[in-house]
């Protein structure tokens, strides 16, 4: 009686040594699209950072905004469709945040890019940059290094970017404005005449 319990426990401990594990199916792709709209993709794809023009879900073409490394994330992006003088274009938003450190000094650099596309020429017919850094600096009061102080700075640059709803566009700045009209002969936004 005692072998017959030993061998079934033997056999039952080889069984389950032995016995495969089920194997689980491959997960999905990871899938790297940050924005959609109609038929274009903003997404990352073989170290470029692209809208991808796609025909039925198939991608067809591409326009390649910017070479990027594999760790690339834009923040807060956004694809959107409006008409400027009855031309489809499509506006392409996206955030960059950037931290330089050191003992004595960080600055964090947030760039908001604003490019707008025409898809069937497959041009960038407009482009806007605007950077804020915010600097937080450690500075000392004495000679010797004994006292300090801890300051903050705000420095922006480029041009603050507005879409009105007819397809203008108003860039500010601290003593500027600028206001530009989409000319469908030439494909490009142009100065807007004042009136």
């Amino acid at each position: 009686m005692k072998k017959m319990v030993l061998f079934t426990f033997v056999v039952l401990l080889s069984v389950n040594a032995f016995a495969q594990k089920k194997k689980t199916g491959k997960s999905a792709a990871v899938t790297s699209a940050f924005a959609k709209t109609d038929n274009l993709v903003a997404e990352v794809k073989s170290g470029n950072f692209q809208l991808t023009i796609t025909d039925k879900g198939k991608p067809n073409d591409a326009i390649v905004i910017k070479t990027v490394d594999s760790k690339f994330v834009p923040g807060d992006c956004k694809l959107s469709a409006f008409t400027a003088n009855g031309t489809k274009l499509y506006l392409l938003t996206w955030t960059e945040i950037n931290q330089i450190k050191t003992d004595l000094k960080t600055e964090d650099i947030t760039t908001v890019y604003s490019n707008i596309y025409e898809i069937t020429g497959k041009k960038q017919v407009f482009s806007n940059t605007q950077m804020t850094n915010h600097i937080t600096e450690k500075v000392f009061l004495d000679k010797l290094k004994n006292a300090s102080e801890t300051q903050e700075k705000i420095r922006r640059e480029g041009f603050e970017f507005k879409l009105n709803p007819d397809g203008s566009i108003i860039q500010k700045g601290k003593t500027q404005e600028n206001k530009f009209t989409y000319d469908p002969v030439k494909a490009e936004y142009v100065t807007a005449k004042k009136k």
